[in-house]
């Protein structure tokens, strides 16, 4: 049986993928680059939704709608409120331990650093509030 953890990390590897695989999609479809990251991402969170739900958490016994709720209110503070105050208090110290690296990959740093954060804080709160299973 594959533990929590690596099922939560195979989720996060097919919500990714399916936004990448979308938005290209769109995009060379004609679609602007906002609407089709729009129509993505969202697709990417519905998956991830449903995957955490069932196949993670096993927590198909609870409240969708509350589930649903919850899930948004994680995921979008970690994505609008975490990732921008990580990546601009990491730009720094990033410039200063890293300056050997090309500009190109010295810019991804913080973006990596702000993504296994909200990954560790997606885990921590979906497991304790989104999808828990009462007792």
């Amino acid at each position: 049986m594959i533990n929590k953890k690596t099922r939560f990390g195979l989720v996060g590897i097919a919500n990714t993928l399916l936004d990448f695989v979308l938005y290209g999609a769109l995009v060379s479809l004609g679609l602007g680059f906002l609407v089709a990251n729009f129509i993505s991402t969202s697709a990417g969170m519905v998956l991830s939704f449903f995957l955490n739900r069932s196949f993670v958490f096993e927590a198909r016994s609870g409240r969708t709608t509350k589930q649903v709720i919850l899930f948004l209110l994680v995921t979008l503070f970690a994505l609008w409120v975490l990732h921008p105050i990580i990546i601009y208090f990491m730009q720094a110290p990033s410039y200063a331990i890293f300056w050997w690296l090309p500009d190109f990959l010295l810019n991804l740093v913080p973006k990596g650093f702000a993504i296994l954060v909200s990954l560790m804080w997606n885990y921590l709160w979906y497991s304790r509030l989104v999808f828990r299973i009462p007792t």
